[in-house]
């Protein structure tokens, strides 16, 4: 019979409410790969968003997906594991490994030795350990190395000393940062400069004598006449509508009102001027070059002096043999190629390609090429030591998620702490915005806040979980304080509430705040309705005085009589309904009333408390998590006692100097309230005790 294989012996233990594994050892870290993932506490985490190491973040998300899953946790615990000699260090979470913790029976350990030491070498150190501030520096780990491995060469790659002049060459045109912090040149870099270079010496080539009519003047000769091209041609076109129709002179001829209306000194309005016909226009279409407009004379003396223009007038057809003299130039300016190097100039350039450098400068790539493997596996010793300090806390918010439960630590979702209404509350997780999620399923009672820094220019959203005390006084529009782990303040505004009970104690009182409130509410509303009439009728009764009309009514005994006929009918109710109360509680004890009392807020505050007590008990972070990306996989429960800790409120020493009078003032609202509660609790005992009497209840208490 085939024998079954013994499986891990894991140890467990109870973690916010569930039973989960417990990692103890590094063993117990080699064989992460043999939990079942249904005891796994999360399957999924965002790399962005946490409070954690970034880089160490991005080293387990192998794929660089954003997404950091179980495969992943597993793949980086096995080789972790295996470099190691003693995988127990993991649990020590030191930023210092010395070499004999190495694993060199490993192929990977005993490189990975090798580039440690290789590091410490090119930092011109001597130990017999490596820490993280030893790695954390590339470019001053590779500062002095000729090749490292990146495909990138920089003058001090060279053999000599015009090798590196070319390199430098080439990278001032177009480079990349070497590992070492120097800009550098790639393979590409070179393909292209040489090509360019080959391109733009042809192109030069190409411009023979005929291409420049106006000889080493050409490149001005063409610039003068753009400059007046358009101008020229709406001289012409002036010309031709005269020809077209006499009638059209005065319409195409210089507006002299306009510059008529032109005040002060006229040689200051050239723009001005320049907006008229170049020269008066002619039927004969003869641009008279003796007779231009004064703000475009230079002009056109310059295209005369570089064109070599002897006539005093030209022309439409003269004007386009002028232009098309220039059609070689441009068609050669146009098939220009090698642009990339036309700065360094064609002596330059044909310098470059009779040295011809380009086969020692792809060997050099070559060389350098070659170490990447040395050079990768120096980077991997900084991602061996940031995992060596940082993996096993990261296991402690993933497999376990002990850091939450945990008093001296925080968990890498809790983003910070908000301050709000006197008291502050550490559960605050970076979210997108609200969730139907977290308000269906977490039970907690959450204020969404949009946070926002101008200093740092940063913003974000927040799901701040409240655990403790009063919400009265919580608004949406409210605005906080948030404090991000790093003590970064952002302004906090609350956009959004899922309201959860919080306590018991809180739910006992509710239908008592309720009620209040309502009855607040419609106080405030009769009383606003009765100040606006008032304040309507003594408007009316003022403006009608004032305007010398019939007097107001006079005063009716008999209205007012009623009224107060009415209020003496209310006073005569409540003092029957005081002498029922009276009548009915006769005869029974002073400790048979107050259990009745306590009976009837049982009644009254029971269901709310049992409510609460329900959700209080399945308050879970799961889903709040599962909104900012996480997979869950376990119930991660909040309870009251635990929620006290996450919670603070500001407490206050009891002052033995207060005023008097506001003493008084606290004391008689004290009573007034606590009168209204006793009224209300004894209506409700003489309407229990008149559904209870008259069916001759048989107990104890009667």
């Amino acid at each position: 019979m085939k024998k079954t294989p013994e499986t891990y012996p894991w140890k467990f233990a109870s973690v916010g409410g569930a039973v989960r594994v417990s990692i103890q050892s590094g063993e117990d870290i080699r064989h992460l790969g043999e939990l079942d993932r249904k005891m796994w506490t999360v399957l999924s985490c965002p790399v962005e968003g946490l409070e954690f190491d970034a880089k160490t973040l991005k080293l387990i998300d192998v794929d660089a997906d954003g997404k950091i899953r179980v495969d992943e946790v597993i793949k980086t615990a096995q080789w972790l594991t295996r470099v190691l000699k003693n995988p127990d260090e993991l649990l020590k979470e030191g930023d210092v490994l010395a070499f004999s913790e190495f694993n060199t029976d490993d192929p990977d350990g005993a490189r990975l030795l090798s580039s440690a030491k290789q590091i410490l070498t090119n930092l011109k150190l001597e130990k017999d350990s490596i820490g993280l501030e030893d790695t954390a520096d590339n470019v001053k780990i590779f500062a002095e190395t000729r090749f490292n491995g990146d495909g990138i060469i920089t003058p001090a790659s060279a053999d000599d000393e015009a090798t590196a002049k070319l390199i430098e060459t080439i990278a001032g045109i177009a480079s990349a940062t070497d590992r070492s912090g120097v800009p550098g040149i790639t393979a590409d870099h070179v393909e292209a400069f040489y090509t360019a270079c080959a391109e733009y010496a042809d192109w030069q080539k190409a411009g023979t004598k005929e291409v420049f009519p106006f000889g080493d003047k050409t490149a001005d000769a063409l610039a003068a006449v753009n400059a007046l091209k358009d101008k020229v041609a709406d001289y012409f076109m002036r010309c031709r509508l005269i020809g077209f129709d006499a009638a059209a002179a005065g319409a195409v001829d210089v507006n002299v009102e306009k510059i008529a209306a032109i005040e002060g000194n006229l040689s200051a309005a050239s723009e001005e001027i320049g907006q008229q016909p170049l020269a008066k226009p002619a039927a004969d279409g003869k641009l008279n070059l003796k007779a231009v407009n004064p703000a475009w004379k230079a002009a056109v003396d310059n295209v005369i002096a570089l064109v070599g223009i002897r006539k005093e007038s030209i022309d439409e057809s003269d004007w386009a043999g002028i232009l098309d003299r220039f059609a070689p130039y441009t068609a050669w300016l146009d098939a220009k190629k090698g642009t990339l190097v036309e700065g360094l100039g064609l002596d330059c350039v044909e310098a470059v390609l009779k040295e011809d450098k380009k086969a020692v400068l792809l060997a050099l790539l070559e060389k350098d090429k070659a170490e990447e493997a040395n050079a990768l596996s120096i980077e991997e010793v900084d991602k061996l030591l940031r995992l060596n300090k940082y993996f096993y806390r990261f296991l402690n918010n993933y497999v376990v998620l002990a850091d939450f439960y945990d008093p001296d630590h925080k968990a890498i979702f809790q983003a910070g702490r908000l301050y709000i209404d006197q008291r502050s509350t550490d559960l605050c997780v970076k979210v997108a915005g609200p969730s139907p999620e977290i308000a269906s399923l977490s039970g907690m009672y959450i204020l969404y806040c949009a946070c926002d820094s101008a200093k740092l220019g940063k913003s974000f959203n927040i799901a701040a979980v409240l655990t403790d005390g009063d919400v009265d006084g919580l608004r949406e529009g409210k605005n906080a304080v948030f404090y991000d782990r790093e003590g970064n303040d952002y302004t906090a505004k609350v956009t959004a509430i899922v309201e959860n009970p919080i306590s018991v104690r809180q739910a006992f009182w509710a239908p008592y705040k309720k009620v209040s409130r309502m009855v607040s509410d419609r106080i405030d509303k009769k009383a606003a309705e009765k100040n606006e009439k008032s304040m309507a009728g003594l408007t009316t009764a003022t403006s009608t005085a004032a305007d010398g009309k019939a007097p107001a009514a006079p005063f009716d005994i008999a209205k007012y009589a009623g009224i107060f006929a009415a209020v003496g009918m209310a006073l005569g109710l409540i003092g029957a309904a005081l002498a029922g109360i009276a009548a009915a509680l006769k005869g029974i004890t002073l400790w048979q009333a107050l259990l009745i009392i306590a009976v009837i807020m049982l009644l009254i505050s029971g269901p709310s408390m049992f409510i609460a007590w329900r959700k209080l008990r399945k308050r879970d972070l799961g889903p709040v998590l599962n909104a900012n990306g996480w997979a869950i996989n376990a119930a991660s429960l909040v309870s009251v006692k635990f929620g006290k800790t996450l919670t603070s409120l500001a407490k206050y020493p009891k002052l033995t100097a207060v005023d008097p009078e506001a003493r008084k003032k606290a004391a008689r609202r004290r009573f007034w309230c606590w009168l209204c509660v006793v009224a209300v609790l004894c209506c409700l005992g003489l309407w229990l005790c008149n559904i209870l009497l008259p069916i001759g209840l048989k107990s104890p208490l009667f």
